[in-house]
Parts: C-alpha cells; structure tokens; sequence
C-alpha cells in the first residue's frame, strides 16, 4: 500500500489549459509511458487523461511513494520547473489517500458531474494503455482490478437513478439548439463522451453521422447508433450540412481548422453548434468565432455541472459509504500482502529458535531419552513454535493497515527475530536471541 502513489491536476483547481499543456496524445502513449516511467524512477506508471484532468499513477520499487510533482511537471511539459510552480499547480497522494482517490475516482465521486459513468470507461483504458505499454504490474493490476470491480458494484447501489453525466448535459445543449430545426449531428471521435451523447441524440430521434480518422470504429459506433460513418479526411475535406458538432477525439492540435469550419458553416442555413471536449480543444475557439459557428468547450460544461454538484454528491451518499468499507478491506489486504515474506520469515524464526534451543538440550540433560522420546518432544516443540508465533503475526496483521512501513520495519528490527541464533564466541555457547523490550 506504502508503494502506490497519485500524481496530476483537475478541474478541481487547474483550468482546461493547464489539462492540455500536461496531456500526452494517445497515439504516443505506447513510446512516452517506458520512458517516463525510467525518468520518475518508478516500478509501474499508469496514464489517465481526460477532457478535464491529467493524472499518474505510480508505483515505487519498494520504498514509500514520494512527492514526484516536480519532476512529473518537467517530464510533461518538457520545461524547467520553477520554485513552487509544481505545488501550485499539481496535487499529491500516497499510501491509502492514492487507494481512496482511485476509488473515488472510478467510482464519478471525484468528477465535474458527481456519479457520472464515464470515468470508469476512460480508467479502463488507461489501464489498458499502461499494460499495452508494459508500464503496469502487479501493484496497479490489482488496484485497477479492485477500482473498476467497485464501480460496477456500487452501481447497483444507485437504485437505477442514473447521475447525468457531462454528455448528457452536451446532447440537452444541442437539442436545444437546433429546437423546431431537426438536423443530423455529427459526432467526431469514437469515445465514451460521444457514445453516450449519441445515445442520448438517438433517443431523440437526431440523425447521427460519425467522423473519425479511422473508419472502422466509426463504422461500429454508427451501427449501434442507427448513424452513418464517415472518415475525418473526408469531412475536412467536403463536410456535410449538421446541426451540431460534438468532439471528443485526441490529438495535440484541432481537428478542424478554419477552412473547414467555414465550408461547415457555409452548408448551413442557420449557424451550427459545436460542444468541444478536446484537450487540447478540437475547435479553436477563434476560428469557430470567425467562421460563425457557436462554441461551448470544456470551462462552460464544467462550471454548469459545478452548480448542481452538492445535491449529487447528497445523492451518492450510500456509495460513499460502500467505498469507505471496501477503501478498509482493501488497505489491510495490500498492506498484509506487503508483509507476507516478514511473516513467513518470523514464524521460521519462531521455529528455528524452538529446534535450536531442543537440540542444545538433547545433547545435554535430555541425551537420555529413547528416539519415540525425541521424536514425540520434537513434535510439541514444533506446535508450540507454532503457536506462539500466532499471536505476534496475528498483531502485524491487524497492525499493517494502520502502521506505517517505518514502524513494521522497526518491530522486526528491534526483534532481533530474523537473526536467528547468535553465538557467544567467547563463552563458546550459541543462546536465543534476547527478548525485545517492551
């Protein structure tokens, strides 16, 4: 538990720019993961990038996980990091605060709109980027296995009362814009932001056109829309007349550029609308303006969901709880399973001691016993081992979730216990270990 650690910026209390200046495209995900992971100087790396939040997950190699925001603001942003410009802008988590902002976080507690379902989607693919990359083990396997397993649980909770999520709010802008003038809609990019929205548009009875660079997932996302496919190129290049625009696709730069958006515009009879969740924007907000096209990015989406956040967040109650009791569980099985090979090693200890201390004493006052004498004595030495060794690990164990790696360290330590024997060269004479102090 000690190892794991969180790292990045949200809308909480950074603004879009901040979010796009410390993306990293996803087509480049596969190349900057390894790397990055060797310039923090971490075991595991974890990327996940979303229309309002930038965020690493780590793993150390052993040692408690450290403040890495300095130097993740370097690596992100490829420049020098200034005196507190990195405590300013990103926030920090380690040990079981990084436990309990994952399981917020995968459970919509930590988004714009509170419970809302797309997070979990976008953590998944996160995860599969990372282990696609090679940059996820055993550490973050088994907190992204717990995350998303909790998400799906505390659904039920919800009593199908189902949070809107920020594309729902973007699907309610656009049909109120183009209200008594139904028109197609065009969706760019295959996500979860514009699944759902398209969902949402479908429902209503909106045509649907999917635009994305590649054709294939266009074409899938178009067939469980009822909706057409087509290629980004092709729309560039001659775009069809739309009602509205919803973009959520990646990439470091617009999608559509001015020549574009004025030959959208043109197609036209009134202005179209575009709900822009690129980070970086897909449409920048001077051509939009320029070709009259009606903008709302991310800022305008968040600060409207912002209002309606404590009411939800009242709602969700329940799930808040189930998180707290799993956020427990979890803790101690981490921090158990951290201390395993300690365990194991004291009860050999325990063990080692009792065979040692039975040896020195059938070579002595016990060297006349018969050998079913021996073998009988043997037998309760090991069970008596045994079971005083229970009572200290049953202590770690119960103890690991709440004490830190420093004081476990200490106990065994100061114990003594992995040393085993030690000898007197002196006297000549091998003696137990002595007790620890109280």
């Amino acid at each position: 538990m000690h190892q794991i650690g969180v790292v990045g910026l949200s809308y909480r209390h950074a603004g879009i720019d901040d979010v796009a200046r410390l993306s990293i495209p996803k087509a480049d995900l596969e190349t900057r993961l390894p790397a990055l992971r060797k310039a923090l100087d971490v075991s595991e790396l974890l990327y996940l990038g979303t229309c309002n939040r930038v965020e690493l997950l780590f793993a150390t190699h052993d040692e408690p996980a450290g403040d890495l925001r300095a130097a993740a603001f370097e690596q992100l942003t490829g420049s020098r990091c200034g005196p507190g410009q990195a405590s300013r802008l990103l926030r920090a988590w380690a040990g079981e605060s990084a436990l309990e902002h994952v399981l917020l976080l995968a459970c919509g507690l930590d988004s714009a709109q509170a419970g809302e379902r797309e997070i979990a989607a976008q953590l998944r693919a996160a995860w599969e980027a990372a282990r696609a990359a090679g940059t996820s083990g055993p550490l973050l396997d088994r907190l992204m296995g717990e995350a998303l397993g909790t998400a799906n649980r505390v659904r039920k909770l919800q009593t199908g009362a189902q949070a809107p999520s920020l594309a729902d709010l973007a699907a309610a802008r656009v049909l109120e814009h183009m209200g008594a003038r139904p028109s197609a809609v065009a969706l760019v990019g295959v996500s979860p932001m514009t699944r759902r929205c398209g969902q949402a548009l479908q429902r209503a009875g909106v045509p649907l056109l999917i635009v994305n660079r590649s054709l294939t997932p266009a074409t899938e996302l178009a067939a469980s829309l009822a909706g057409r496919a087509l290629t980004l190129e092709q729309f560039r290049e001659q775009p069809e007349a739309v009602g509205a625009l919803v973009l959520a696709a990646g990439g470091g730069e617009p999608v559509l550029d001015g020549r574009s958006l004025r030959l959208l515009a043109a197609r036209n009879g009134h202005a179209p609308l575009a709900i822009d969740f690129g980070v970086p924007p897909n449409v920048d907000p001077e051509e939009a303006r320029g070709a009259g096209i009606s903008r709302i990015g991310m800022e305008e989406l968040v600060q409207e969901v912002q209002e309606r956040r404590v009411t939800e967040l009242l709602r969700l109650a329940p799930v808040r709880a189930a998180i707290d009791e799993r956020l427990a569980r979890l803790c101690e099985e981490m921090a158990t399973r951290a201390i395993g090979p300690r365990l194991a090693q004291l009860r050999g200890s325990f063990e080692r001691i009792a065979a040692d201390e039975l040896d020195r004493a059938l070579a002595g006052e016990l060297r006349s016993l018969t050998e079913d004498q021996r073998a009988a004595i043997r037998n309760l030495t090991s069970r008596l081992a045994h079971r005083l060794a229970h009572l200290p690990i049953a202590g770690l164990r119960a103890a690991a979730a709440h004490a830190s790696p420093e004081i476990i360290e200490a106990f065994f330590r100061e114990a003594h216990l992995h040393r085993g024997l030690r000898t007197d060269a002196a006297a000549g004479v091998t003696e137990a270990p002595e007790a620890p102090p109280p």
